[in-house]
């Protein structure tokens, strides 16, 4: 028998000698030899079985599991690992081994798909991309695994495509069943670069850098620290003036130097003024005020007049202190009022040049920035052979509702994005950068993905965009954990639901997929947002009718941005269109810009409520605990109708309309916080006690039926004892009248039996035999 195996063996050795190997000689193997060269034919780049001595072990009587036979090798085909016809190859599919399936399958690093079937050219795509079964719940047809599927983390995460089956579109805060009356006129996709999680973590890393260098050139150059949220104002009043490629930082803007963040230094010079409420505050502040102003004209380089000024101004305040020891809080005050109104333009004339100096600086790095972020984005597109699209052709002009903004640039492949869950928080992770976010929010997020997204109906880009999403407004608000909340500020629920029902609206102009009400909004940034349904910046959307509703950001430049758009809005059609604008009172303060909205043709109606008597939702309200979701207006908010004649007859601000209006906007959101909170709490204390109980159930049937026996014992024995008590009052005399033939109680009763051979009678004070 051995004798017989070797001999097997020795002709299967030399057989295999025989054959040529096509990896050495670069022919395919003829059709004969396909049954046993296919051991040799690597169709992947996985090693092979090594052997007993470190070697290739090749032998095929001890291979585990041998490959099967593959198709013929092409002679047309340039890559002999691949093995695919030039055609396929340069559409990006690959040729790859399953070793866990023990079969082939085949990806295209272009646009990510995966499918078993030998991929056709000009064909749609495959239905089912996702042969392994990593990321859906059918895995296809595995031989032998048919139905089954590998368990990975994904399954019960709010992330994972198959966490929720059953949508349900309305949320505490959001209502996305509500359909738009917003009507446009089709447009042209966007050709902003996609995003891309290495981009937004190098646009993070360069902003950064920027708010500290913004931070050192005032401390350096002025004395002062850095304006605490003027940084944020500064993007955001360059967003809406900004003609560049880069959906965040300026790189093209008219004039360089920002007027908002110069005013916001300026104020900061010579010092930061605050509002002081005691006596040794206000003389200390007046104090400081005046020595600052005198030395900066010393040190600069100022005409010899406004030198002189300020330091006669300067030293006659300092000389009025000393004289008048004991003044009032407002006298200090309008002293200091004097003295800025008397050097301020001195003081103004001295630091401009070296204010305009670091707002040139900050703009120029910006500018270089952006050119570091284009050329690593182009980097990356390259990387996946995407180049830059042709010029586009004006769409057909036709009306059509609104619809989120699309893009012309293909989306490179995404990279893997890790994410935890804990109760009630989500947590994403990419490279070390870690972001925090409510769970009801990453349900959100992933409705508003569902509704928009159509290039990913899988869903297996949902965790990067997310994260690059949480990573750009992280960026935009700042570094601290609450630095620019006031941007992201949004109306209470209650009042959203009376602008929908009573006025019609069904559209925010200022929002984002973290703060929005509705489906259908406008936001700062289209190429993160649109995925989740943003139809781009108001100032580039141009509806022709519908009911919208309008709470910028409290920035002039913003503010004075979206009169202009409203106004020209109005102006160019004749179908219904009304704007709801809130906006913060500015009566004392006048604003050309509110005035002149307030003296708009188009304007229908306006009210004003009161500070201090309603309340707006919390910027952060997307990671921030639910007790500090709202937060108390110390201003008064004045609201705007802005409409023409056919808007007024649809939707008409009637007294009734406006009274519900303002009722919606009393500040009860934090008692019903705190409510839904407590609600939340007692229900789980009830099931926790629903629990325990179910487990003490048992032991209580148990105890029952001896408490039952001891109670039936105590019974009679307390009737024994009653008893006994009465048959010996009734041989007491009658002539004792002093005591009488009173019962005695039950404490009496106990002590009366707790003798054996003497009982005593209670008041009397002869023996009982």
């Amino acid at each position: 028998m051995r004798t017989k195996l070797h001999t097997m063996e020795k002709q299967i050795y030399n057989n295999m000698g025989k054959v040529p190997n096509p990896i050495m000689t670069g022919t395919p193997p003829r059709a004969d030899h396909n049954k046993v060269a296919h051991h040799f034919l690597p169709r992947t780049p996985i090693n092979p079985v090594p052997g007993p001595n470190g070697g290739t072990n090749h032998h095929p009587l001890i291979v585990n599991h041998p490959m099967p036979s593959p198709q013929p090798q092409t002679p047309q085909s340039p890559d002999r690992v691949h093995n695919l016809p030039v055609e396929l190859l340069e559409a990006g599919w690959r040729r790859f081994w399953s070793r866990r399936e023990g079969r082939e399958y085949f990806y295209n690093k272009f646009t990510g798909k995966n499918t078993w079937d030998m991929p056709v050219l000009g064909s749609s795509p495959p239905s089912f991309h996702d042969p392994l079964g990593i990321q859906t719940d059918n895995p296809g047809s595995a031989p032998g695994q048919a139905g089954m599927r590998r368990t990975t983390s994904m399954d019960e995460h709010p992330l994972s495509p198959t966490a929720m089956t059953v949508m349900n579109f309305r949320g505490h805060s959001w209502d996305f069943t509500l359909s738009t009356n917003a009507v446009i006129y089709e447009r042209l996709p966007s050709l902003m670069v996609p995003p891309h999680n290495d981009i937004e973590l190098l646009r993070a890393r360069l902003t950064d850098k920027l708010r500290q260098h913004y931070e050192e050139l005032c401390k350096s150059r002025e004395g002062v620290d850095a304006p605490a949220e003027s940084f944020n104002v500064w993007l955001l009043e360059r967003i809406f003036k900004d003609k560049g490629n880069d959906p965040m930082l300026p790189s093209d803007c008219d004039p360089a130097v920002s007027s908002v963040l110069f005013e916001e230094i300026m104020n900061e010079i010579p010092i930061r003024l605050v509002r002081v409420r005691y006596l040794v505050d206000a003389r200390q502040q007046l104090v400081r005020y005046a020595e600052a102003a005198k030395k900066m004209v010393e040190s600069r380089n100022v005409p010899p007049e406004s030198r002189k000024v300020v330091k006669w101004q300067c030293e006659d305040v300092i000389n009025w202190i000393r004289r008048q020891p004991y003044c009032s809080l407002d006298m200090y005050k309008e002293r200091l009022e004097h003295l800025k109104k008397q050097c301020g333009a001195h003081v103004v004339t001295a630091a401009k040049p070296s204010v305009e100096g670091i707002c040139t600086k900050l703009y120029n790095q910006s500018k270089e920035a952006v050119k570091k972020i284009n050329e690593k984005q182009w980097e990356i597109l390259k990387e996946h052979h995407i180049a830059e699209p042709p010029s586009l052709k004006p769409p057909a002009v036709r009306k059509v509702n609104c619809y989120p903004v699309q893009l012309v640039i293909p989306s490179p492949r995404l990279p893997t994005v890790e994410f935890s869950r804990d109760p009630g928080i989500t947590r994403l992770r990419y490279k070390g950068e870690m972001i925090e976010v409510n769970a009801s929010y990453i349900q959100k997020l992933d409705q508003l993905y569902r509704l928009n997204c159509h290039d990913d109906k899988s869903l297996h880009n949902f965790p990067q965009r997310t994260w690059c999403l949480l990573r750009r407004y992280q960026t935009f608000f700042g570094l601290s954990r609450i630095e620019g909340e006031f941007l992201q500020r949004s109306l209470p629920v209650p009042v959203m639901r009376v602008l929908q029902e009573q006025f019609g609206v069904t559209f925010e102009c200022f929002a984002s997929p973290l703060n929005c009400y509705f489906k259908q909004y406008c936001s700062l940034f289209l190429d993160t947002d649109g995925y989740f349904g943003s139809r781009g910046p108001f100032q580039d959307f141009r509806p022709i009718s519908g009911s919208f509703q309008a709470f910028p950001p409290p920035c002039d430049a913003a503010i004075e941005a979206m009169v202009k758009h409203v106004e020209m809005l109005l102006e160019k059609t004749g179908e219904p269109l009304s704007f709801v604008i809130f906006l913060p009172d500015q009566r004392k303060s006048s604003n050309p810009v509110v005035d002149k909205m307030g003296k708009s043709e188009f304007k229908r109606k306006h009210i004003v409520v009161p500070g201090y008597e309603h309340e707006f939702r919390h910027g952060m309200q997307h990671f921030i605990d639910e007790r500090d979701l709202f937060i108390r207006s110390t201003q008064a908010t004045t609201i705007f109708f802005l409409q023409n004649d056919t808007a007024f007859e649809k939707w008409p601000p009637t007294d009734e309309k406006l009274k519900a209006l303002t009722n919606a906007f009393k500040p009860d959101g934090y008692e019903a916080a705190v409510k839904r909170k407590n609600e939340e709490e007692m229900e789980r204390n009830k099931r926790q006690k629903k629990d325990s109980d179910g487990k003490e159930k048992e032991s209580a049937k148990e105890d029952s039926k001896g408490k039952a026996t001891e109670e039936t014992t105590n019974n009679k024995d307390h009737e024994y004892h009653r008893s006994q008590s009465e048959r010996d009052d009734s041989r007491l005399p009658n002539s004792d009248k002093g005591h009488g033939n009173r019962r005695m109680s039950e404490g009496e009763v106990l002590k009366y039996n707790q003798h054996d051979d003497r009982k005593y009678h209670p008041g009397n004070g002869h023996d009982k035999h």
